[in-house]
């Protein structure tokens, strides 16, 4: 799942981000409330870890212009404030959590994983069936033929990105942009290094190689 931190202090979103990609989350930061706003409208992200007071536009434009324009994607606001008319304004603008800092690391982490559980709004199920394979993408658990299946956190984000598409192609790079980030740099063959991985725990014929084109995840008929 991709999520976006639209944060003016750095070291913390940086400290989220690593955290959050630990998680298995592909996960983008901003510093600047209109480049959050043009990212979360043009960009498909899971959920919005959203800070009020921001350059360029504080959060609460942020959310109200996100809502205004029918973008449902969960918003989960942060702030220094601790009033209740702040938490109040920052859910009338169409958040759908609010955290006041500081917050415990595992609290954020648990609201986050609510939040996707939630769903709602037009968002998809927290839970992908693909034939004979089960994936709760809240609670982070596979099973294959009612078999817990044990994967890393980077495997877990490939394989949530073929099931999401199951039984159609998916490219290399989508599965590099929703499972790393827009900064990643790295070997573009680091996404055959984990298929070969989920191969070996999955086995061989669930995920299948179009050459040319990317993988598909198969789904019996």
């Amino acid at each position: 799942m991709r999520l976006l931190i639209v944060e003016d202090e750095r070291r913390l979103a940086l400290s989220l981000a690593k955290g959050l990609r630990a998680e298995g989350f592909a996960v983008d930061v901003v510093h600047d409330g209109l480049e959050g706003l043009h990212l979360a409208a043009t960009e498909g992200y899971d959920l919005v870890v959203l800070d009020i007071m921001l350059p360029g536009m504080n959060g609460y434009r942020v959310c109200a212009a996100l809502r205004a324009a029918g973008h449902e994607v969960p918003i989960l606001m942060l702030t220094a404030k601790d009033g209740e008319y702040d938490e109040a304004e920052g859910l009338d603008t169409g958040a759908d959590d609010y955290l006041t800092k500081p917050f415990s690391y595992v609290v954020l982490v648990a609201r986050i994983r609510a939040l996707l559980r939630r769903g709602g709004g037009g968002r998809p199920s927290p839970v992908i069936t693909a034939g004979p394979l089960r994936m709760d993408t809240a609670a982070r658990r596979v099973s294959l033929d009612g078999t817990e299946v044990q994967l890393a956190a980077k495997e877990f984000a490939v394989l949530e990105q073929l099931a999401v598409h199951a039984g159609e192609v998916v490219s290399k790079a989508e599965i590099l942009e929703h499972v790393w980030d827009f900064a990643y740099e790295g070997d573009p063959n680091i996404v055959e290094v984990y298929v070969r991985t989920l191969r070996r725990k999955l086995g061989a014929e669930l995920i299948l190689t179009v050459r040319g084109a990317g993988y598909r995840l198969e789904v019996p008929r």
